[in-house]
C-alpha cells in the first residue's frame, strides 16, 4: 500500500469530488481514479460509490477514512522526527536519579520540563546514589540527582534542598487529643526497625539508637517506598526523610510521634553535573524553585 494512495483517498473523501481532489493534489484526475482503484484492490473493499456527478464514501470508506488519517499522520510524524533529529534540532537528554528521589522530585519537575521541551527526548535512569556521580563523570548521563554529595574535583554539586529525618510509625485509631501517650522507647524495643533505605545517615543513626535503646530489632530494606508500605501495614517502624512521607503524613497513612531521645539528622539532595549546557542550566533553575517542604 502506497502512502500516496492514502493521501489521495483522504482528499477525495473530504472533497467528495475526484476533480477537486486532483486540483488540490496537483495530479491528473485519472491518477486520482487509479490511486483509489489500487487502494480498493489492496483492501478488497469498495470505498466510494457514485452519486450523480459526485462520489460518496461507502460504510467501509467511512470506517477506513479515520484509519487512513491516523496512518498518514503517524507516518508524517515519524518522518518529521527523523528529519528534525538529522538536522540537529532533536536532542536525547539523559538524567540519573536515585530511587529515593524518583517518587518525590521527578514527576512534577519532569512534567514541567517536558512541556517546555517537546523536541527533547528525555531518558531516565534510576540508579543508586553511589553510582550516579560516576555516570556523570563518564558522560553516560547529562545530569544526576543524588542523595550524596560529589567527590570528584571536576564534578559540580549543587545542594537543592535539606530534608529533616522523621521518626514514623503506623497510624493508630486515636485522634491527637484522646489518644494515650506514645512510648517511643517501647516502640523501638518491640517493633522491627527498617534500615538502610538511604545511603547517608543510617550508620550514625543506628550508633546513636544503640546508646539509648537496650535492644533493637532491625531489618534492612533498601527501597524507601517499600518501607513506607511496610509501615502502613503495621510491620515495623523507621526514620524517613520528610519529603518522601509528606503526603502520607497529611493523609493519615503514617504517623510521626514525638521523638526526643536525641537530635535527628538532616540530609541533603544534590544535583550532580559535569558540563552545564542550556538544558542543564534550565533544569537546575527549575528544580531549585520547587518547594520540598
Amino acid at each position: 500500500m502506497e502512502l500516496q494512495w492514502l493521501k489521495t483517498f483522504i482528499v477525495a473523501a473530504e472533497t467528495a469530488n475526484f476533480r477537486q481532489a486532483s486540483e488540490k493534489l496537483i495530479i491528473s484526475q485519472p491518477s486520482v481514479t487509479v490511486h483509489i482503484r489500487l487502494l480498493e484492490e489492496y483492501l478488497g473493499a469498495k470505498l466510494f460509490e457514485r452519486v450523480k456527478n459526485r462520489v460518496a464514501l461507502t460504510d467501509v470508506g467511512k470506517l477506513f477514512y479515520k484509519e487512513a488519517k491516523q496512518l498518514v499522520e503517524g507516518m508524517e510524524q515519524s518522518v518529521n522526527r527523523i528529519h528534525t533529529y538529522a538536522q540537529g534540532f532533536r536532542k536525547i537528554w539523559t538524567i540519573a536519579i536515585s530511587p529515593l528521589m524518583a517518587e518525590t522530585i521527578l514527576p512534577y519537575i519532569l512534567r514541567t520540563f517536558m512541556e517546555s521541551h517537546p523536541d527533547v527526548e528525555i531518558s531516565i535512569r534510576v540508579e543508586e546514589s553511589v553510582n550516579i556521580e560516576q555516570l556523570v563523570e563518564n558522560g553516560d548521563v547529562h545530569l544526576g540527582i543524588s542523595a550524596l554529595d560529589a567527590k570528584f574535583k571536576n564534578i559540580e554539586s549543587i545542594r537543592i534542598y535539606n530534608d529533616p529525618i522523621l521518626f514514623v510509625i503506623s497510624p493508630d485509631t486515636y485522634d491527637d487529643e484522646s489518644g494515650p501517650p506514645i512510648d517511643t522507647l517501647e516502640i523501638l524495643q518491640e517493633d522491627y526497625l527498617f534500615t538502610h533505605h538511604h545511603p547517608e545517615y543510617w550508620d550514625s543513626l543506628l550508633n546513636q539508637l544503640n546508646k539509648h535503646v537496650k535492644r533493637i530489632r532491625t531489618m534492612k530494606v533498601t527501597q524507601a517506598h517499600i518501607v513506607k508500605r511496610f509501615i502502613q501495614e503495621g510491620l515495623g517502624i523507621s526514620f524517613l526523610p520528610h519529603s518522601i512521607i509528606r503526603r502520607e503524613l497529611i493523609e493519615g497513612k503514617l504517623m510521626q510521634p514525638h521523638f526526643d531521645l536525641f537530635t535527628l539528622p538532616t540530609v541533603s539532595t544534590f544535583v550532580i553535573v559535569k558540563r552545564k549546557g542550556e538544558l542543564e542550566q534550565e533544569f537546575i533553575h527549575l528544580i531549585s524553585k520547587y518547594y520540598f517542604g
